[in-house]
Formats: structure tokens, sequence, C-alpha cells
């Protein structure tokens, strides 16, 4: 699944094409019912004729937010992506299938928005995991997952007293699984979390009680610090993401602990392990993570 650099990486080429398009039809693939779960009366009322005003994220979730009052909720999960073809542009992000650049509808397309001006956006999901709902842009935010979710971690006003507050609700637990639940932290996977906990000297499978307050600080900094630069490299070349002009984020490239394993740690030079904490393939310094 993609982490808050790739979606943000998305958010942005979207920005660059969409807003100002307005919608001329919608068409849904009747065999995949959850890709696209809203109602025909509600499309031709609020999507059709509609135009998109902005794109916006909340966590790992996009927003296409609409004229009619209306906005676009989407999350990618393992295999989506969102292709927009039209006015001799070409620009596809998410799951890096041949779909990204082959000739669409195909048969992983479940959405198909094509709008006045002849452009179009698809939606693709391999796996069917995901999904794109049309709501009131007023009750957005009323949805389960936004009302549990926890703070984006690079807003302005979340502090590091924040962040300690928020980790302190999952004391008994590893620090990782911690980073990973989203209704502690918006938008951290397991690329984000490795890579900031070798940043700050944690051990990733250390509880949460057992972490010195100077130690959640710096992560709180690392943590910041390795999400920015994903945002600014793109996002990364994981196995499942490209960003919106089809092209492989380049974190991955700046990588220091993140499927580095058999490899030298660049600050020591003691090898890079991999095990599993928190349910996930976890890449770490034995030398240097020691809390």
């Amino acid at each position: 699944m993609p982490e808050l650099p790739e979606v943000e990486t998305l958010r942005t080429g979207l920005t660059r094409l969409l807003p100002g398009r307005a919608v001329a039809a919608v068409v849904s693939q009747a065999d995949a019912p959850k890709s696209f779960p809203n109602a025909e009366s509600d499309v031709r009322a609020f999507l059709v004729g509609a135009s998109v005003t902005e794109v916006t994220r909340r966590a790992k979730v996009l927003i296409i937010v609409l004229s009619s009052g209306y906005s676009l909720v989407i999350h990618l999960k393992m295999t989506g992506q969102l292709v927009f073809d039209g006015g001799g542009k070409h620009f596809g992000a998410g799951h890096p299938s041949h779909s990204l650049v082959g000739e669409l509808p195909d048969r992983s397309t479940r959405v198909t928005i094509t709008f006045k001006d002849g452009s179009k956006l698809f939606f693709n999901d391999q796996r069917k995991f995901g999904w794109v709902r049309l709501m009131p842009t007023a009750e957005v935010m009323n949805l389960d997952f936004f009302r549990k979710v926890g703070p984006e971690p690079l807003a302005d006003n979340f502090s590091a007293a924040d962040f300690a507050g928020r980790l302190k609700r999952r004391a008994r637990t590893s620090i990782k699984a911690a980073l990973l639940d989203q209704t502690v932290i918006a938008g951290v996977g397991n690329i984000y979390a490795d890579e900031s906990l070798w940043a700050a000297k944690i051990h990733p499978a250390t509880k949460v009680a057992d972490v010195p307050p100077a130690a959640i600080k710096k992560l709180y900094t690392a943590l910041r610090a390795v999400l920015t630069l994903g945002i600014e490299k793109g996002g990364s070349s994981n196995h499942t993401y490209v960003d919106a002009e089809g092209k492989k984020g380049s974190y991955m490239s700046f990588a220091s602990v993140f499927r580095r394993e058999g490899k030298p740690c660049p600050r020591c030079g003691t090898t890079i392990v991999k095990s599993r904490v928190a349910g996930r393939g976890t890449h770490t310094c034995p030398r240097c993570q020691i809390i």
C-alpha cells in the first residue's frame, strides 16, 4: 500500500491536471460494485456536469473536490491506479502494471470518467480492493476512517509533544507497531517507519514505554525528515508505486536501511539485518539501533 509521500506525490500531479475540468460521463464496471459503490442517481446529479475544484489528501486517501458540493474519495489500496489521458498528456500513478502506459480501458479498469474536453481519468485495480466513493464534501471527514485516523505527521501544528502523547497510547506495543497504527499517526507505512527508526537509533521491537523521551523527540524529527525527503524524491520506487508521470520515485535509492539487508549500515558499517516486527519485514542495524 502506498505511504504518505507516494499519495502526496499523486495529489500534486493530479492538482496540475484536473482542476477546472467538467465531467461529461462516468462508466463503472458492473462486476466490480465495491470499486464504485455509488447510486446512479447520485452520479447523474452530483458528478456528471460538475467541475473539479481541487485535489486534496488525508493520510493515504485522495479527495477530488467537485463544484457540486460532492467529492470523490479514492483509496488505491494495493493495486489501484489513476491514469489521466487527454489533450496530448498521459499521466499515470499507482501499481506499475502495463495499464499505466497501455491502451485504456483494459481488463483492470473499474471506473472511467470522461471530461467535457474529451480527456479521461481511469481508475484501474487488478485486485478490486480499492474504491471510489461519491459523497457530500461536508460529510467526507465523518467517514469512519477519517474519524479514527491520527494527525498528519507533517502538519505545522503537529508538535513533538503531540507525537509523544499519541505514542503513549500504545505504550505496551513495539515502537514500530505504534508508528504503523493509522489511529496514532496518519500515513506512515513500512518503509518510512524503518527509515525513521534507523535515523533515531531506536530498535523497531523496543516497547514504546521503554523508549526515553529524548529518543522519542529524535524520532519525531527523523520521521518528519524522511517523509519530507520522500515527497521531494517523488516517493519510493517500491514494487507498487510510481509518481504522477508514470515514473518511479527515487527515494529508495537514498534509503539508509530499508531493503538493504546484507549491506553495510551507512552510519557504522555493520551488516543490516532483516527480521519481522509488528507482522512486517523490518530492516535494522544491530549496532546502531540499541535503544
